[in-house]
């Protein structure tokens, strides 16, 4: 009669800037049978700090993230006039 916890992540890719959106669902079980879930959702833009982001979230960055796509999503932002 025990408790385990363990996690799944979902990665989304969003075109056209590669914003990364990753969602980990806390898995709570007892005997085996899930008895509860919570899910948390993280977003990760070109150029963020990955370095709390799971693994796999900074494999797809590492491989997505070039300096070109980084600059074309930082010229994409509204600048401080447009805000």
């Amino acid at each position: 009669m025990a408790f385990t916890e363990r996690s799944e992540n979902k990665l989304e890719i969003i075109p056209p800037h590669n914003i990364i959106q990753c969602r980990r669902a806390d898995i709570v079980e007892k005997d085996g049978a899930e008895v509860g879930r919570q899910y948390h959702r993280m977003v990760h833009v070109p150029g963020s700090d990955m370095s709390m982001a799971c693994a796999e979230a900074q494999a797809v960055a590492t491989a997505l993230w070039t300096t070109e796509s980084i600059a074309a999503y930082e010229a994409s932002l509204p600048g401080p006039e447009e805000v």
